[in-house]
This record gives structure tokens, sequence and C-alpha cells, in this order.
């Protein structure tokens, strides 16, 4: 039975979309099967794998909206074991459009049950905000992983985060869990960036992932090249860091 993990943090630019698309394919090169859902209708990570987004004709828009079923809107990517259910800018009306429909919360945990069971690991990139659309990843979602960077305002809001996946588990999903608290663009030369991984882990202790991502600039750069770091540069610093990350995860879910 597949393991489904939101990627969430209302923050922008914590390293969300880059842990997604990076954690997916490291999942995939560790031979795991592994499914992505863009859910931010930025739809980065569809880009990130090298879809092109203005040719998206099914994907998380029509799935929210049940016009297509999750198979439907499957396709594949260029990297190794990892599928795709990719977003577009129109996904930007699902919210409006949800708004008065029934269990509107669980129209996402509706559409993966027909193919929870095909992947090893789902992992959904959730968009910067903590709307209905971030709302039915965790409720359709097993755990979630929260990227925390390694700067000033790291703490800011992870408050407001962290109540609103006590009230999902409250009201609509008892089994969410937090799968860890993941410390992003960390540079060991800033005290700064030492004195955030402390506060972090003073507070959430167990909760936070032994796995850091440093800050590096080939992560940057991937992207725009539409692959994972793993493609671009299997040999990077970033690339060893995500396929840490991906082995903690492999022996935390054992």
């Amino acid at each position: 039975m597949g393991k489904i993990i939101a990627i969430a943090n209302q923050k922008g630019g914590v390293g969300k979309t880059t842990t997604t698309v990076n954690l997916a394919a490291a999942l995939g090169v560790l031979e795991k099967k592994v499914l992505l859902i863009d859910a931010d209708p930025q739809a980065n990570a569809s880009s990130g794998l090298g879809v092109i987004v203005e040719e998206v004709e099914y994907g998380t828009y029509q799935l929210l909206e049940h016009a297509i079923s999750a198979k439907d809107a499957v396709v594949a990517t260029n990297s190794p074991n990892v599928s795709l259910i990719p977003a577009h800018i129109d996904l930007v009306a699902i919210e409006i459009e949800l708004v008065d429909k029934d269990n509107r919360e669980y129209m996402l945990k509706q559409a993966l049950e027909e193919i929870k069971d095909d992947y090893d690991y789902i992992l959904i990139d959730c968009a910067p905000s903590l709307g209905l659309i971030t709302l039915n990843a965790l409720v359709a979602a097993d755990s979630v992983a929260i990227p925390i960077q390694c700067e000033y305002f790291a703490l800011e809001g992870l408050g407001k985060l962290l109540n609103t996946i006590k009230s999902v588990q409250k009201i609509h999903n008892p089994n969410l869990d937090i799968e860890g608290l993941l410390l992003t663009m960390y540079d060991s030369r800033l005290r700064l960036s030492n004195q955030v991984v402390e506060e972090v882990k003073k507070h959430f202790q167990d909760m936070v992932f032994d796995t850091i991502i440093q800050r590096n600039v080939r992560l940057s750069e991937a992207p725009s090249f539409g692959e994972s770091i793993i493609a671009y540069d299997a040999t990077s610093r970033g690339a060893v860091n995500y396929i840490n990350l991906a082995n903690e995860i492999l022996k935390k879910n054992k």
C-alpha cells in the first residue's frame, strides 16, 4: 500500500518544490515506484520534471473536479520510476469552484483511492498557502513533511501550519502524521544557519530529519533544464543530500 506524503509550508521560498521533485527522483533511483502530484498552480514541479506546462491536457485541476480518473491524469517523466499528475495555471480557479461542493476537503482523497496501491510513495507538492487545495492534500495524506529554510524568519508561520495540521487531524484525518521537519538552504559558513538548526532541533527534537539540505548552486540550476538534481548532477552536494533524505524516509517507513 502506497504512502502519501504532502510537502507543505504556507511560507514561499522554503524549498517545497525542490524537495518534492528531488525526493521523488531519489526514491525512484532507489527503485521505489513514485507518483508526484503537483498541487500548486505555479506548476513548478511539473516543469521541473521536464513537462511542458502549456501542453498539459489533464492534471490536478480535472482530478479535483472529478472530471477524470486519477489513472487518466498520470503522465510519464524523465526520472526513472517517477510518474506525475501535472498542474496548470487553471488550478488557481479550483478554490472557488469547490467552495460550495459537498465534501470539498475530500476530493483528492477520493480521487486517489483507485491508484494508491499502484505506488510505493505518492508525494504532493503543496502551494504556499493554507487554502482548499492544501487542505485537500493534508486530508489525502498519511503524513506531512515540512521544509524550513535556515534563515531569520524560519519559524514564522510554523505555529499556524502546525495548528492547521492539528485541526485536520481532529476533523478530517485522524491518521495524519508529521513525517518530519526538513531544514533547507543550510550554509555552514553562516552563524545564522547554525543558530536556526540549533533552535529547530531544540524545540522539535525527534521531529527533525537528520538530513539537512545544504545551499547548492546546482540545485538552483537543475529546474531550468527540466531535470531533477539526480539527473542534472548526481555527484553534487544537493543530489547526495536528497539521496540521504530518501534513505532516511525509507528507513523510517520500513
